[in-house]
């Protein structure tokens, strides 16, 4: 599809986008907010609700407006500190969205997560309702990730990680990253469109980021192949441009668009393939590597081989060839060490090994997705 036209067909008729704001659009110099173009964002996202259109932000800033308050010039390294600055400053951030937001009868509404809130496919599922009620009563979900309490383990790493992850939970028709460059760059030249994000893609970058904010163009390209992976439009723009949000939904050539997969995944798919990390690992035989890819079959205990791991029922798992390739991923029916101890057996000798067979199978076919092909 040409450019142009998937500008026109896609970007004007979306009716729920997720847009991701760069501590470097919402800070000045020293980092101190800078309000005035908060409310300049907030004005646009506005006018996109009287359209008819459904926003969820996902905003940085919180660690930069703490260093402005306090008057720390430089981001410190110590993981402590920044929590402390990311408390200090969310409370002062989401005053200033919510001030302007009242202004056009709206409300900011914060969402605070970690990794571990998209892990949990029941919490998961509550955050979802959560925006959709928040988008009835004339509330602008306002998400961050929640600093002061997350340590490595429990990180998006990026919240421009976590604005794809977003965009998957809200089916979102196009996620929109604002940053302080006018796209994807290609010999100093804008990049109009990008069909797929494949290496290619990825060499253009070379990886700076900004002094204030701890992500750069590669973790953006990340979160654009995850969106365009899922089956919506991706796209990276200057959010210093006048009326960007607008123009861009409104199929300006504007920024960098992605080219979303040909077909949309299935919301239960993508959690699985996109969102939960695994908990651990499924070898398997290249006989279950013959039945998953090429029949669509689900996975018996006999073609696994190895668990790497520990893991509950109902867990994500990985599943790797022979070789350890990725090649599914899906939720488990049998813990670590039950799937350790039935591990090679037919599936009739199940109830001998663990005293009872709830399930025949180590992972059924609707539970699964391939994620690559051997």
């Amino acid at each position: 599809m040409p450019s142009t036209q998937l500008r026109q067909e896609a970007l004007k008729a979306a009716k729920r986008v997720v847009v991701k704001v760069g501590t470097a659009l919402l800070t000045k110099a020293g980092g101190a907010l800078d309000t005035a173009r908060i409310g300049r964002l907030v004005r646009q996202v506005a006018e996109l609700r009287n359209r008819g259109c459904e926003v969820t932000i996902v905003s940085s800033g919180a660690i930069g407006a703490g260093m402005g308050l306090v008057g720390i010039k430089t981001r410190p390294r110590d993981v402590a500190k920044l929590q402390a600055l990311a408390a200090t400053g969310q409370a002062a951030l989401m005053q200033v969205y919510e001030r302007f937001f009242s202004r056009y009868g709206l409300h900011a509404a914060q969402l605070l997560l970690t990794r571990s809130d998209v892990d949990n496919r029941l919490r998961y599922l509550n955050i979802r309702n959560t925006l959709a009620n928040l988008q009835e009563l004339n509330a602008v979900p306002i998400i961050n990730e929640n600093d002061p309490v997350a340590v490595e383990e429990i990180r998006f790493g990026e919240n421009d990680v976590l604005s794809a992850m977003v965009a998957i939970l809200v089916e979102a028709d196009v996620l929109v990253i604002l940053t302080v460059v006018d796209g994807l760059l290609a010999d100093g030249q804008v990049v109009e469109m990008v069909e797929q994000v494949d290496e290619g893609v990825f060499a253009l970058v070379n990886g700076k980021k900004s002094a204030l904010g701890s992500g750069g163009m590669t973790t953006k390209l990340e979160a654009m192949r995850m969106v365009t992976d899922a089956g919506a439009v991706a796209a990276i723009a200057n959010g210093r441009t006048q009326n960007i949000l607008l123009r861009l939904l409104a199929g300006e050539k504007l920024g960098t668009v992605f080219v979303p997969a040909t077909q949309r995944m299935p919301a239960r798919d993508r959690w699985i393939r996109m969102v939960a990390r695994p908990a651990g690992k499924v070898q398997v035989d290249a006989g279950a590597v013959k039945a998953l890819v090429a029949g669509n079959k689900s996975l018996l205990p006999i073609g696994v081989v190895a668990v790497t791991g520990r893991f509950q029922r109902g867990d994500v798992v990985q599943i790797v060839s022979p070789q350890g390739c990725e090649l599914a991923r899906g939720l488990v029916n049998y813990s670590s060490e039950e799937l350790g101890q039935i591990k090679g057996l037919r599936s009739s000798k199940i109830a001998q090994a663990l005293g009872a067979a709830p399930y025949e199978e180590a992972v059924h076919r609707d539970n699964l997705v391939i994620t690559g092909v051997m």
